[in-house]
Parts: structure tokens; C-alpha cells; sequence
């Protein structure tokens, strides 16, 4: 058996459905920070946040989307340092932002 003749099993499946609920989760804390910051009006401090937070949301989607794609060779590369530390400095950002909205 080659290395291109790999059964890879079920983790590239359990990896690309993780980075799927990853994304939904990263969706739904920017729409509700989104609709926590513009519920009282939108003064200039929540127009901020809100489009900080739409940008961390659409660099992490861009990242785990590169990531799920990746995931459908036969022999997935690793995720590189720069994609983990972007997709961290994402998720952490959209907790600041959302948190820092509801303060």
C-alpha cells in the first residue's frame, strides 16, 4: 500500500464537520453581537464594533473554508502556524467585540 492509497477513516470527515460548527458558532456570536450593539441605535461605538466584528467573522470564515478544502485530499497538509494563530486571533476578537457590545 502507497502513501496516495492512504484510508484516512473518519477523522478528515469529524475535522472538516468541527471546523463547520466552529464557523456556525463564530455566525451566530456575530449576529447577536451585531443585534446587541444596534438593538439601543447605532452610535458610532457600535458601528465600530459591529464591522471589527463582521471582519474577524469573515477572515476566520475565509480560514476554516481554506481548511475544510484542504481536508478533501487524500493526505490533508497540517494546519500551518499562521492559519491556527489567525483563526484563534478570530474567535478571540469576536468575544472582545461581543463582550465589549454588551458592556
Amino acid at each position: 500500500m502507497t502513501t496516495e492509497e492512504r484510508d484516512p477513516g473518519l477523522q478528515p470527515e469529524r475535522t472538516r464537520l468541527a471546523w463547520r460548527r466552529t464557523t456556525l458558532s463564530c455566525t451566530v456570536v456575530a449576529l447577536l453581537a451585531g443585534k446587541a450593539a444596534l438593538h439601543g441605535g447605532a452610535t458610532p461605538t457600535a458601528v465600530v464594533a459591529v464591522s471589527l466584528s463582521a471582519l474577524a467573522w469573515l477572515v476566520f470564515l475565509q480560514v476554516a473554508n481554506r481548511r475544510v478544502l484542504r481536508m478533501r485530499t487524500a493526505q490533508p497538509r497540517s494546519l500551518s502556524p499562521r492559519g491556527a494563530l489567525t483563526a484563534a486571533a478570530c474567535t478571540v476578537a469576536l468575544a472582545v467585540f461581543a463582550a465589549g457590545m454588551i458592556i
